[in-house]
């Protein structure tokens, strides 16, 4: 039982012996305090339940105090108006100092209603290498993954890839025009982008090609030979490229159920909307228009143009016969509900596609899909130094890998400044680690909607908000370790934890925190929010090095500081792995 809980309970039965009846428990529990310098708990149920017992809420606070059965645990004070305001003895933070690092999750309580969580995030478009634009999508992604899975949700991970849209038509004109087949071995995912980009500059000059390139997915989607062979090669072929970025960001999926996965399904689905009265066709398309059950200003579906609402329908089969990733993300909803059984399905996706999910979403609920949870968890953008979004010189999104190979290499000038490692190949290996997991911390750090500057010095430095800041603290935490004598780290025990200096108090009290920190991140989809925990970890976890001795100290006193020295770093660790970061043993 965790000490809120612990102290919720003891408030209730002070309230019993009072006789103040509590319509509603749940409004006067006991919470972490927001500000450390009013306690470490506090509730404001004296406030809440004043008027109803017709009292003056700081003297019924004060009746409270009176029957609370709490002082082997805690100190109560009264503030303000009548906050109840809990401060724990150090033989209490001592006791759950000890039960959490006997504990092999760190004290994470699971949820007591798991749900079948279906995430679909990353989902880059295969004809292309993935870009920039991918980092945020891709690492919030995982990382809600992890922390889903670790509070005991099951988490199905699908990768849905663009692998049938537009741009197939564009690269299979391009292939027959003249594919560089010596090229397309050696670096196929460059060869798949030229062919792009020579099809989608040639067709912005000449209309004919434009509609050559709808013609040539026309026949990919149904069926055509020659074109499903070009497909079925090129996917082939971005596979391999997507699977080795994907380990070098230590992401994984457990599906791939690319845009292709759904195109038998897509005529059926279009007649069903029809039959349903929820589309028809508009201009030789089939769209999909308002419900008109919502003001306008409301409606996903009406757009203002020059002061009136206008229709601002979704299509979902163009004139030419083709469907587009409209149709194909009905039918993902469809999927994901009857095969999957999905309770929740999260889309990870940029926020300017904000139009397309409230449009999908509605959708969804009017084909009778009410029970699931459909939720875009969307994100800003990266910006360059200029404060504009990150582009090359050339205009294009950096190229993904190339962004890790320029943080890997600013991290490596780091290494071989500060590092005391010995060999080349240590230095490179911790080089990587470094720069790869320097961006994806960069990226959870801030508030998923906020955009943020990419600044590759700021981002390996050993100061500030940083990943390699984390870094060294777990390093110097278990560099404690190897300084012992042998048989000590084996044989360590909390049985006689024993907490005295404030430094050690701050520290633990810090760590008691993991398990709400996890837990808070789903509640706006954050985990910015256990980025800076962790960092506030490091700095409380310094302020103890310099002010508590630890191989100096003796006895107790010594082996109390190894167990707050090793939970420090087991928080650490375990916390960064949420946050698919992994962290280097030695620098």
């Amino acid at each position: 039982m965790t000490i809120p809980k612990l102290l919720s309970g003891k408030l209730l039965a002070a309230l019993e012996a009072l006789g103040v009846e509590v319509p509603d428990s749940s409004r006067i529990q006991v919470a972490t305090a927001a500000d450390l310098r009013f306690g470490d708990f506090q509730s404001n149920a004296a406030m809440v339940l004043a008027k109803a017992v017709g009292k003056n809420p700081r003297a019924l606070a004060e009746e409270i105090t009176g029957e609370l059965s709490v002082d082997e645990l805690c100190e109560v004070s009264i503030a303000g108006p009548g906050f109840l305001n809990f401060t724990l003895k150090p033989g209490a933070w001592a006791d759950l100092a000890k039960a959490q690092w006997e504990s092999d999750d760190l004290l994470i309580q699971q949820v007591e209603a798991p749900q079948t969580i279906v995430l679909d995030f990353s989902a880059p478009n295969v004809a292309k290498p993935m870009h920039i634009g991918h980092i945020r999508s891709t690492i919030i992604g995982e990382c809600l993954s992890r922390i889903s899975t670790a509070l005991g949700h099951k988490v199905i991970k699908d990768n849905h890839i663009g692998d049938w849209g537009t741009q197939f038509g564009m690269v299979t004109w391009a292939w027959k025009k003249g594919v560089d087949e010596a090229q397309l071995e050696e670096a196929p995912l460059q060869e798949l982008l030229r062919l792009y980009r020579s099809a989608s500059d040639a067709s912005k000059e000449d209309e004919a090609i434009k509609d050559e390139c709808r013609s040539e997915l026309v026949k990919l989607q149904q069926g055509d030979p020659e074109n499903t062979a070009i497909w079925t090669r090129c996917l082939e072929l971005s596979r391999k490229g997507l699977d080795a970025m994907y380990d070098r960001l230590g992401v994984t999926f457990d599906h791939w159920m690319g845009e292709s996965a759904y195109n038998d399904a897509l005529a059926p689905l279009v007649e069903k909307l029809k039959g349903a009265d929820l589309a028809r066709e508009s201009d030789g398309a089939v769209c999909v228009f308002s419900s008109e059950t919502v003001k306008p200003k409301a409606d996903p579906f009406k757009i203002n143009r020059d002061g009136e609402w206008q229709d601002y329908p979704m299509m979902i089969q163009k004139s030419d016969g083709a469907f587009n990733y409209a149709t194909t993300d009905i039918a993902t909803v469809d999927f994901r509900v009857n095969e999957w059984q999905a309770d929740q399905i999260w889309y990870v996706v940029d926020f300017r596609q904000g139009g397309h999910f409230e449009q999908l979403f509605d959708v969804s609920t009017r084909l009778g899909f009410n029970q699931v949870n459909l939720v875009h968890v969307a994100f800003g953008t990266i910006l360059g130094k200029d404060g504009k979004p990150l582009k090359t010189r050339a205009g294009d999104l950096p190229q993904l890998n190339d962004v890790l190979n320029d943080a890997v290499k600013a991290a490596r000038s780091v290494v071989d400044g500060k590092s005391r490692l010995d060999s080349d190949e240590e230095k490179a290996a911790l080089a990587e680690l470094i720069g790869v997991n320097s961006v994806k911390f960069t990226e959870l750090s801030h508030h998923r909607m906020s955009d943020y500057v990419f600044d590759l010095e700021k981002m390996v430095a050993l100061e500030g908000d940083t990943a390699p800041y984390l870094f060294y603290s777990y390093v110097r935490s278990r560099s404690i370790f190897r300084k012992l004598e042998e048989g000590v780290a084996e044989n360590l025990s909390a049985d006689n934890l024993a907490l005295t200096e404030p430094a050690e108090i701050h520290l633990v009290r810090m760590l008691s925190r993991y398990g709400d920190q996890v837990r808070l991140v789903l509640d706006d989809y954050r985990p910015n929010l256990l980025a800076t925990y962790l960092l506030e970890i490091a700095r409380a976890f310094h302020s103890f090095f310099e002010a508590c001795p630890v191989l100096k100290s003796e006895g107790q006193t010594r082996e109390s500081r190894l167990v707050i020295c090793d939970l420090t770093s087991r928080v650490l660790r375990e916390g960064l792995n949420l946050l698919a970061i992994d962290v280097p043993e030695r620098m």
